[in-house]
């Protein structure tokens, strides 16, 4: 029995249904000699008539009558389920579970999720922030947002919004007692605030002008794993900061923080939506990565 093909048991109930064998075979697709051939094999290997058969007449035993009753049912549920994926498919529901760095998700991930619920009521998304790079699949995630330049080669990325450029702030009040950088290695000689990596590592600041690269490992008394917690820190005037220019173009403008080194300060690739190269996307995911593609067309236009 456990040799019997789903194939075998679908021609079966093909001819059951139709009670004819041309019917039933325009149905499978294929041959009514075919379809004979078929059911006498599935009749050779269960030992059992299926079916009485004449030139005029198909007729089920009640062998055949007994295995219709079991089979049919639990067809038409894999029928159903099988219907369900599709409607899925074409109408995405579910749970998406997206990873990103605080910083990604204030400035370009949240705008997009919001606008992206408003049009599929039927979709539920679940932000997870964790500043740390982490193994997106083993931890159960569909996708993550990160910088351009940090991504894995073998992830596929979609663009979530501009290329970002850095900014070196500090309080008014700071620069009451400090002067103003005027190159980067100036900063050295600086209290700022540090940004560590979840590995312990600390980042070094990285800066640009023409065919000038430099990477400057500044020091302070105070180091965190969080960028808006070394924004706060400079509005606090603990020190000079980093930071992305979106995050802190509003306070500049209110002139609550300082700008030194723009000339030095480059841009980067922008965040990126990435997830695992896959066949099958989950329908949540791919309506997501759609809806950026239609975001994304309609600003440049």
């Amino acid at each position: 029995m456990s040799k019997i093909a789903a194939a075998d048991l679908s021609c079966f109930l093909a001819i059951a249904r139709h009670r004819n064998f041309r019917r039933a075979a325009a149905e499978m697709g294929c041959t009514p000699s075919a379809l004979s051939h078929a059911l006498r094999s599935l009749e050779e290997r269960m030992d059992l008539r299926l079916f009485n058969r004449t030139t005029r007449s198909v007729a089920l035993t009640e062998a055949g009558e007994r295995l219709y009753a079991r089979v049919a049912p639990a067809f038409r549920d894999i029928d159903d389920a099988l219907e369900d994926l599709n409607a899925l498919r074409d109408k995405p529901m579910g749970t998406l579970r997206i990873n990103a760095a605080r910083a990604a998700a204030q400035m370009a991930l949240l705008p997009a999720v919001t606008s992206f619920l408003a049009s599929h009521p039927g979709i539920k998304v679940e932000l997870a922030i964790n500043n740390a790079l982490i193994d997106m699949v083993s931890e159960g995630f569909d996708a993550g947002v990160r910088l351009g330049e940090t991504l894995a080669q073998d992830m596929i990325a979609v663009p979530l919004g501009p290329r970002q450029r850095s900014a070196i702030v500090a309080s008014p009040a700071f620069f009451k007692q400090h002067p103003k950088p005027s190159v980067p290695q100036q900063l050295k000689a600086l209290p700022c605030v540090r940004l560590r990596f979840a590995d312990g590592r600390y980042y070094a600041w990285e800066f640009k002008r023409g065919d000038v690269e430099l990477a400057v490992d500044v020091d302070g008394p105070l180091s965190v794993d969080d960028q808006e917690l070394a924004i706060d820190a400079a509005l606090a005037g603990t020190g000079l900061a980093f930071a992305f220019e979106a995050q802190v173009e509003h306070l500049i403008r209110r002139r609550r923080l300082v700008r030194v080194l723009e000339e030095w300060c480059p841009d980067y690739p922008g965040l990126y939506l990435y997830y695992p190269s896959r066949r099958q996307m989950p329908g949540a995911l791919r309506a997501f990565v759609e809806h950026l593609g239609r975001t994304t067309a309609s600003k440049r236009s």
